[in-house]
């Protein structure tokens, strides 16, 4: 069975995923994008910040939130103690726009983090090969792909054509 979300066909296996993960199936671009973002940052900041990907952090109210990148301060990381759920919030929250996604949903995403303590988000639109950096909720600064982007509350400045190159 398939259904037609958003001008894309979803079949029950990829819904399944979704309703599994509460997050979206990712996609080319979706994936591409987080690993430059992933890189670009640690070889800047890799001394000021921990990087994690798809962790799933415990929220003040249900369902937890997945952020494709979260940004901590820097971090010791146990390999022999792991963590499934991080308790502590994450200094920013980085969300990518996935095909089947809207971005009220991922602008109320955003309010959930600001509300549970997230200093700092970014949401990234792989179409609009750009990043709009939050600082609060509906208070933001969009970066176009021949931009830097400015975080001022994490202090990180990214060439943008490194991340949409």
């Amino acid at each position: 069975m398939e259904l037609l979300v958003e001008s894309f066909i979803v079949d029950k296996e990829t819904l399944a995923y979704e309703i599994e993960r509460n997050k979206p199936m990712p996609s080319k671009n979706h994936g591409y994008l987080q690993g430059r973002i992933l890189s670009e940052i640690d070889h800047y900041y890799r001394k000021q910040f921990t990087l994690i990907s798809e962790v799933e952090i415990q929220m003040p109210e249900r369902p937890n939130c997945v952020p494709d990148v979260a940004i901590y301060p820097k971090m010791e990381i146990n390999f022999w103690d792991d963590e499934l759920v991080m308790t502590e919030m994450p200094l920013v929250a980085i969300e990518i726009i996935s095909p089947t996604q809207t971005d009220t949903e991922l602008i109320k995403k955003i309010n959930r983090y600001f509300e549970a303590g997230v200093q700092s988000c970014w949401l990234v639109m792989p179409s609009f090969q750009a990043i709009s950096v939050y600082s609060g909720i509906g208070k933001y600064q969009f970066f176009s792909s021949e931009m830097t982007l400015k975080d001022d509350i994490a202090k990180i400045e990214l060439p943008l054509k490194d991340i949409f190159d």
